[in-house]
């Protein structure tokens, strides 16, 4: 195999998989968080979650995460969908989860904010663009 072929293979990077949790409230509302710090995108906002980590089911990393940046125990969650995204440096892959249960009040552990804010409104808020295909997903809730 010619030299140039197996560059142009190794070049096209793997898409980063991510696990996010919509949290509804008893309202009908759903939580999101504003991305901090020097990442990406900061100021943006996002449904919780992160990557998955090397050999981690899709659930466990949604359970973790949540964890991690919320302080809560997921107790309920049902797959609600999976989207792909490609940004001008990376692609990633999005498995979606309704939380419709959780032990403990949700907390922006790495000092990030959080707004519970109803389907129909979500469009106003600045959200990641990787999100857009549930924005329009949640209107129909």
């Amino acid at each position: 195999m010619p030299l140039w072929f197996r560059q142009k293979i190794q070049a096209v990077p793997r898409p980063i998989n991510v696990a996010a949790g919509i949290l509804l409230d008893g309202n009908g509302r759903v939580l999101i968080t504003e991305r901090t710090g020097n990442r990406s995108f900061a100021g943006l906002w996002e449904f919780p979650g992160g990557k998955l980590k090397d050999g981690e089911k899709s659930v466990a990393a949604l359970h973790r995460e949540l964890n991690e940046e919320l302080g809560i125990e997921v107790l309920e969650q049902s797959f609600y969908m999976s989207i792909e995204h490609d940004y001008p440096d990376r692609s990633v892959s999005i498995d979606f989860y309704l939380v419709g249960q959780w032990q403990k009040k949700p907390a922006g552990k790495d000092g990030q904010a959080l707004k519970w804010i109803s389907p129909v409104e979500l469009s106003e808020e600045m959200l990641l663009p990787a999100d857009g295909p549930v924005l329009a997903a949640l209107k129909r809730l």
